[in-house]
């Protein structure tokens, strides 16, 4: 879960992990740790047609969650990050 400023909705204040429930600060706008945010709309075929959920997982939630697959998880390494 993100909270925004009041003032301008576009500056980030923290992230809330949906797993864990610890709380990610932000400076100037920027995260002082790396989470990750998942947003997914939902499609035909499924129980949830046409809604969109999203929600953050700190990087210990997410190593806790992926750790658990049957298939891993497929990654690279990138030489320039924006």
């Amino acid at each position: 879960m993100r909270t925004y400023t009041e003032a301008r909705q576009e500056e980030l204040v923290s992230v809330i992990c949906n797993c864990c429930g610890r709380k990610i600060m932000a400076e100037n706008g920027i995260l002082k740790e790396e989470s990750i945010q998942i947003k997914h709309t939902f499609g035909y075929f499924s129980e949830k047609d046409g809604q969109t959920e999203e929600f953050d997982l700190c990087e210990e939630c997410y190593y806790k969650i992926t750790g658990k697959f049957c298939v891993p998880v497929k990654g690279r390494t990138e030489t320039e990050l924006l």
